[in-house]
C-alpha cells in the first residue's frame, strides 16, 4: 500500500513537472469556460467562402488559423530567448519589412499592377532574405557588440515599419493573382486552413534540426554559461547570431501569411504587437526568460494558448481596446503559476498539510 501511494506521489510530481503541464492546464481550463458559456463554440461546419470553396468554419478552426502563425514565430523565439537570455521585440516591425519587400517584388513597384512581375517563389525568397539580414543586424548588435537584446532590437522596433513603407514609396499594393492569398487562406478543394500546413511543415525542420545537429545542446549550454560552453569549444557568438538569423526566417515566413491573407499590407497595423504574443508564448511553455534549457514544443503549445485566449476574450465582447489589458491579467496568473520557485513553494506547502502517513508492514 505505501509502495501504491509513492508511486502515485512520483506520478504526480513528474506530470506537474513537465514543461507541457502549465499549457495544458491552460487549454484545458479555456475548453472548460468556453462550453459553459456557449456549447456552440467548439462546433465546427462547413461554409462556402468568398471565392466559393467549401471550407471548415468555426471558433477552432480560427484558433489553429491564426495560432500557426504566432507558433511559426514562436519557434525563433525560443531560440533566441534560450541563446540570449533575452527577447526580440522588433518581430512585428521586421514582418513589415519582410512583406514589404515581398510585396515589391510581386508587384515591381506599381500600385495596382494587372499582373505579377515575378514568381512568388521568387518574391518569398527575397523576404527570407531580408528578414534573415534583420535578424542578422539584431543578432550582431546582440553577440558582438554585447548589447541587450531588447535594447538591440528597440531599432528596428521603432525604424522598421518606416522601412517598410519607404520599400513601396509609401503606397499601398496589392497582388493581383489570386492564388498568392492561398497561403494565408485556403487552397481550393481543401477545406483545412493553409497556414496548419504551413505550421507542420516548419514544425517538421525544426524537429529534424534539433535532432540531427547540436543547434539545441549548443543553444542551451551558451544560455546557461556563456563562457564554460567558450571553454568547452562552443562559439556563443556564433550560436547567438545563429538564433537571431533563424527568428528572421520565421519571420518571413509569418510576413508571408500576413501579407497573403489580404494581398496588400497596411505597415503601421500589420503584426501589430505580435511580438509580446510570441514572448509570451515562450513564457507560457515553462521557458526561463532569461535563457538556458529550453521544451520547443512547450512554446508552440504556448503560441496557440495564447490565441486560444485571444479568441475566448472575443467571444466575451471584449472591446478591442481592453484586450491587451485582460489578455495580461490572464496570462501574468498562468506565467506565476509556471515559474520554478512557485512550484517549489506548492510542492512545499503540499507536504506540510499532507497528513503522515503510517507504514505497512
Amino acid at each position: 500500500m505505501s509502495k501504491n501511494i509513492k508511486n502515485k506521489e512520483s506520478l504526480l510530481k513528474r506530470l506537474t513537472g513537465n514543461q507541457l503541464f502549465i499549457p495544458i492546464i491552460a487549454i484545458i481550463l479555456l475548453a472548460v469556460i468556453n462550453l459553459i458559456n456557449d456549447p456552440g463554440f467548439f462546433k465546427i461546419t462547413p461554409v462556402i467562402n468568398n471565392a466559393g470553396n467549401t471550407v471548415l468554419s468555426g471558433y477552432l478552426i480560427t484558433i489553429l488559423d491564426y495560432g500557426s502563425e504566432l507558433g511559426i514565430l514562436a519557434i525563433g523565439m525560443t531560440l533566441v530567448t534560450a541563446a540570449s537570455g533575452g527577447q526580440d521585440i522588433s518581430v512585428g516591425a521586421t514582418i513589415a519589412i519582410a512583406g514589404s519587400a515581398m510585396l515589391r517584388v510581386l508587384c515591381g513597384g506599381q500600385a495596382r499592377p494587372t499582373e505579377l512581375q515575378a514568381p512568388i517563389i521568387v518574391a518569398f525568397l527575397v523576404a527570407c532574405v531580408v528578414g534573415m539580414l534583420c535578424g542578422a543586424f539584431n543578432g550582431m548588435l546582440v553577440s558582438v557588440f554585447k548589447i541587450q537584446p531588447m535594447i538591440a532590437t528597440l531599432i528596428l522596433f521603432t525604424a522598421g515599419r518606416s522601412i517598410a513603407a519607404w520599400i513601396n514609396n509609401n503606397e499601398l499594393p496589392i497582388v493581383p493573382d489570386p492564388k498568392f492569398a492561398y497561403f494565408g487562406g485556403f487552397i481550393p478543394g481543401c477545406p483545412i486552413p493553409t497556414t496548419v500546413f504551413i505550421v507542420i511543415a516548419c514544425i517538421i525542420v525544426i524537429a529534424l534540426v534539433l535532432k540531427f545537429t547540436n543547434l539545441g545542446l549548443y543553444t542551451q549550454a551558451v544560455g546557461i554559461n556563456e563562457s564554460s560552453s567558450r571553454l568547452n569549444g562552443i562559439n556563443p557568438t556564433f550560436i547567438k547570431f545563429l538564433a537571431f538569423v533563424i527568428l528572421g526566417l520565421c519571420v518571413a515566413v509569418a510576413a508571408l501569411i500576413k501579407v497573403s491573407r489580404l494581398s496588400t499590407i497596411n505597415y503601421s497595423v500589420i503584426a501589430k504587437d505580435i511580438e509580446m504574443d510570441a514572448i509570451l508564448a515562450v513564457a507560457l511553455g515553462g521557458n526561463a526568460l532569461s535563457g538556458g534549457k529550453f521544451n520547443m514544443w512547450a512554446s508552440i503549445l504556448g503560441a496557440y494558448v495564447i490565441q486560444f485566449l485571444t479568441t475566448t476574450l472575443y467571444k466575451f465582447n471584449v472591446q478591442s481596446d481592453a484586450l491587451a489589458a485582460y489578455k495580461a491579467v490572464v496570462v501574468i496568473l498562468l506565467v506565476v503559476f509556471s515559474a520554478p520557485t512557485v512550484r517549489e513553494k506548492m510542492n512545499q506547502l503540499t507536504k506540510k498539510v499532507k497528513p503522515a502517513k503510517k507504514e505497512v508492514a
